[in-house]
């Protein structure tokens, strides 16, 4: 989960569970049978898959894997403590998801991510629309060092732009993750550039300006690739934008000092306030805001015609909690101005409960650390270690379905490989963020795969293609590997 979550517990902590009765293939079992499940779900209901068939397909995967744990002599107590465990470990995220519902609310009904989309329209040609989304969401990810507020901030502006003119919202979800983890991955405020360090043996500080070797050249290639991509979009940015902006216009109370809302937030990020405790200020500015900007809105939504302290405390009691939909001129613009409250929430959170189920009992059961055991003495050479650690990386955020776990689980068994081998630990953490960090957002039933569909509602499936920041990166740190290409050894002191 990217930058400054809450956790219960401190990821280093983490202990490592061996059996040594277990099979690979008993390991991997479990896997093979939920990714089929999955990938038929996909089949069988679209988009909606995450509606419920892919929590019952987790639950399912779990009770395979405890079949597995059972046959191999753990107990179904220990089962229940690492579910237990791994559920309390995404309280923090589980309370961001349900701020940030109750954030998007405010700020619809305030007026302030109109105001955001009114004079970025105006700003941004739809031309250079996807790399600048892409720009933009880096800068304000290394100011802020999250990449989860990063999202729920300038991002879900962003899709509301693009939904205006026209742009595929896979594409724009696709530049706005890409920005944000680079952001995430770069800026010294971030939890896993921290971590990635820790758990390598190296400083904060080294480990940034080692993986600024992968990480510019990365960032280069996918900025490159949204301006083509964004030069080949057909949009309707051109005739239809005096329409759109004179519709916002009608329907809110545009003005430059909504922008202090999401303003104020930034600068708390920024002065490394906890993001439960900013969201949630932001989400009361929004309320504020609300009230004097848009009094009439907020009587509607309150079920009055005027504005009393009972239609405005219900007004922006519903705009926090449940569903919320702006009526305007424009069809597309009413489908645009609508917002689910902590109540659209709770489909995300489902999701992440029962993908911790599925992890935990994985965890207990050891397939965790057979699998990557059995990575780490696959490979002898240097680019073999280096990849067995992003297959690794890649193989616990697809059933751990935790980021810190894809960094914590490799870094403690890899460690002594890399040192071994002579290589510096820098290269583990920066192996670590370029493969554990960025790729868990394109795994749907992953915690950050499940918030940024979740927040940006674009699903999974339809960004992953386009997340070309998160797709490079694991290749790009095997390619400097492969040709030896700033690879640090261990020096003698």
């Amino acid at each position: 989960m990217e930058s400054q979550d809450i956790k219960p517990f401190d990821p280093k902590d983490e202990q490592l569970i061996e059996n040594k009765n277990l099979s690979l293939f008993e390991a991997l079992l479990p896997i093979f049978l939920l990714i089929g499940i999955l990938g038929y779900n996909v089949y069988a209901y679209g988009d909606s898959a995450t509606s419920g068939p892919n929590q019952f397909a987790l639950i399912i995967g779990a009770a395979i894997a405890a079949i597995v744990g059972f046959r191999n002599k753990v107990s179904y107590g220990a089962m229940m403590e690492d579910i237990s465990k791994n559920v309390k470990s995404t309280s923090g995220a589980i309370l961001i998801l349900l701020m940030v519902g109750a954030l998007s609310g405010t700020w619809l009904l305030s007026g302030v991510i109109p105001t955001m989309i009114y004079y970025g329209l105006q700003i941004l040609h739809p031309a250079i629309f996807l790399p600048a989304c892409l720009v933009i969401c880096a800068v304000i990810s290394i100011a802020t060092g999250s990449s989860w507020t990063t999202s729920a901030t300038v991002g879900i502006a962003l899709i509301g732009i693009g939904s205006t003119i026209g742009m595929p919202l896979g594409m724009v979800a696709g530049a706005v993750v890409s920005g944000a983890y680079f952001g995430d991955k770069l800026s010294p405020l971030s939890d896993t550039t921290n971590l990635a360090p820790a758990m390598a043996g190296t400083d904060l500080f080294t480990h940034i300006r080692y993986m600024t070797l992968t990480t510019v050249p990365t960032m280069i290639l996918s900025l490159i690739l949204f301006i083509f991509l964004g030069l080949a979009q057909t949009t309707n940015g051109g005739g239809d934008t005096a329409e759109t902006l004179s519709s916002i216009k009608e329907t809110f109370n545009i003005s430059p000092w909504l922008f202090l809302v999401p303003g104020i937030v930034i600068f708390l990020i920024v002065k490394k306030t906890e993001p439960l405790i900013a969201l949630l200020i932001g989400t009361l500015l929004g309320g504020v805001f609300a009230l004097v900007f848009q009094p009439e809105l907020v009587a509607k939504i309150g079920g009055s015609d005027k504005l009393s302290f009972i239609s405005g405390y219900r007004g922006v009691m519903n705009a926090i909690t449940v569903e919320t939909s702006i009526e305007t001129t424009n069809e597309m613009l009413s489908n645009l101005f609508s917002s689910k409250g902590m109540k659209g929430m709770l489909g995300t959170i489902w999701l992440i409960l029962c993908a911790m189920v599925f992890g935990g009992v994985m965890e207990a059961i050891g397939a965790l650390t057979r699998i990557t055991d059995s990575l780490l003495k696959l490979f002898h050479t240097t680019l073999g270690l280096f990849a067995s650690t992003v297959a690794s990386c890649l193989a616990l955020n697809l059933t751990a379905s935790d980021q810190y776990l894809a960094i914590v689980v490799p870094g403690k068994m890899f460690a002594k490989a890399y040192k071994d081998k002579g290589l510096a630990p820098e290269n583990l953490s920066r192996t670590l963020e370029d493969s554990g960090t960025v790729t868990s957002v394109l795994i749907p039933w992953n915690t950050c795969g499940a918030y940024q569909a979740g927040v940006l509602g674009v699903s999974t499936w339809a960004y992953l293609p386009y997340a070309f920041f998160n797709i490079i990166s694991p290749f790009m740190t095997l390619l400097f590997a492969a040709f030896n290409i700033k690879i640090k050894q261990l020096t003698s002191k």
